[in-house]
């Protein structure tokens, strides 16, 4: 019961409350809107232009939703959250066919509610897609490895063929290079290169990815080629896409945070991997794990939920080898630290703003104050004390105490935490698209990459230098780049404006 609550409470809670934020959740929503717009479902588009980040499948749960609920957050969302729920799912089922029922529920509970899958399993994006189809088939692919059944051969070709549908190559690596490294640990690469190699699995793959695939390039050729998979696939792995690069250590804290209110089981299993690298199924998790890991650490391009392609394993591993911990101040240490910093955080916002140089961030931390209320500081205060309770009671067990502080975790991140940077952040996106919608304007944007602007307004948005009579959504901070212009502002609020551009 406290796994489902887990689950229920991180994926579903207030799932639709925050405005949607940018980029991505943005520019996914509004390239799923854009579909209902130009009465097209199978090619994307973004404010007019082709998009070409990620394949169709994310895309058509979208639009599904939408159909269903209607154009809101909690639509654009609600594929990403059963999707992570039946990640959850399938991984509480592999791990109790080979670990037993309590180690499942423990790491069903531990995924559920650790940091990084609750912020990817809420999010409009295609990663909790992505991560599910990555567990089913690496589960699919264990499974057949170790009973030879045809069926589980099959299960791991169709995961893959979604996966690739989902978001592209990185779909097939990882499976194809664990199964490559663990078969070669084990002597066994024949049995490896006759799963690769079945030519059932291999029309069944080509059957569910490759339709789509051949109509795209069909239609929009070396754009698409270009665009997908080298711009967004072979160039994340040669330098940094977007300014997003990092050193060789990046997902070390990555992974600290990641695990959030569980990093003690973190550090535990890390002491025991020489104990799990003896057992097939234990070293099976740890090369998904650390191919992961390793790979991505060695990619130009780094983004924090990366890491979490190869964590399904070890979350199995932190709920076999976690219980073992005994020292209860440690273990709860992490999440005591935590919730200290949500209290704090206030505090710090308004000591940091004045060595912020950026005018956009300076405008809107300005008026962070003001968006932490009293339920803000009563969770985090409560989180605090019944933390060091925990620290000091003996009756329940440790595994029990830290997912309770994980539900205590999620439900007051999506509460308190999350509205707050919603707020400060997207609500002036939000506000100005519907003024903007209601007054019958029409808006370009410029020197502003908000999609979500788009979702709000209900029409694409183009981007170009504005000419006198432009209505215009920008930064404020950039008024003063204005070439010339004068400009009457119609909406201004943390840093955003809206203005009518004047000659």
């Amino acid at each position: 019961m406290l796994t489902v609550l887990a689950v229920l409470l991180s994926f579903f809670f207030a799932l639709g409350r925050a405005p949607l934020f940018d980029v991505d959740e943005g520019a996914f929503s509004q390239a799923t809107m854009e579909m209902f717009q130009r009465g097209d479902f199978l090619s994307t588009y973004l404010n007019g232009v082709p998009r070409y980040d990620k394949p169709i499948l994310v895309y058509w749960l979208q639009a599904a939703s939408v159909m269903a609920l209607g154009a809101n957050e909690f639509a654009f969302r609600l594929p990403s959250a059963l999707c992570a729920s039946l990640w959850v799912l399938l991984t509480f089922l592999f791990a109790r066919r080979r670990c037993g029922m309590n180690t499942a529920l423990l790491a069903a509970a531990i995924m559920a509610t650790s940091l990084g899958v609750y912020i990817i399993g809420r999010a409009a994006t295609a990663d909790a897609l992505l991560n599910m189809l990555i567990a089913a088939s690496m589960f699919s692919a264990w499974l057949y490895l170790e009973t030879g059944k045809r069926a589980w051969s099959h299960a791991t070709f169709a995961s893959i063929g979604l996966g690739f549908l989902a978001k592209g190559p990185v779909a097939i690596l990882i499976p194809l290079a664990v199964t490559f490294m663990f078969c070669f640990l084990r002597r066994d690469l024949k049995t490896w290169a006759r799963a690769v190699f079945d030519w059932h699995g291999l029309l069944l793959f080509a059957i569910i990815a490759l339709p789509w695939y051949v109509y795209i390039l069909q239609r929009d050729g070396w754009a698409f080629v270009q665009g997908f998979f080298f711009k967004h696939n072979l160039s994340r792995f040669g330098g940094p896409l977007q300014g997003h690069a990092g050193s060789l250590l990046y997902y070390l804290p990555v992974l600290v945070v990641g695990t959030l209110p569980f990093t003690a089981f973190l550090l535990q299993t890390g002491r025991r991997i020489r104990m799990a690298w003896r057992d097939d199924l234990q070293c099976y998790l740890l090369l998904w794990f650390a191919f992961v890991f390793v790979f991505f650490s060695l990619s130009g391009t780094k983004l924090p939920h990366y890491l979490l392609y190869g964590m399904t394993g070890l979350f199995i591993l932190m709920a076999i080898y976690g219980p073992e911990m005994r020292l209860r101040f440690w273990a709860l240490l992490a999440p005591l630290l935590f919730y200290l910093f949500l209290l704090a955080l206030p505090l710090l916002v308004a000591r940091v703003l004045p060595w912020v140089d950026d005018g956009y961030y300076r405008e809107a931390l300005a008026e962070v104050e003001d968006y932490f209320g009293l339920g803000y500081y009563a969770y985090a205060g409560v989180a605090v004390l019944l933390t060091i309770y925990f620290m000091l009671e003996r009756r329940f067990d440790l595994p029990r105490k830290l997912v309770l502080t994980g539900i205590l975790a999620v439900v007051g991140l999506s509460a308190f935490v999350v509205p707050v940077g919603a707020g400060v952040q997207q609500e002036p996106i939000k506000e100005a698209a519907i003024f903007a919608r209601e007054k019958g304007y029409e808006v370009i944007m410029w020197r502003l990459n908000a999609p979500s602007f788009s979702v709000y307004y209900g029409h694409p948005t183009p981007t170009r230098d504005p000419i006198p009579g432009d209505i215009v959504i920008t930064k404020a901070k950039r008024l003063a780049e204005l070439p010339g212009y004068g400009s009457e502002i119609l909406y201004a609020k943390n840093g955003i404006v809206l203005i009518r551009v004047t000659g």
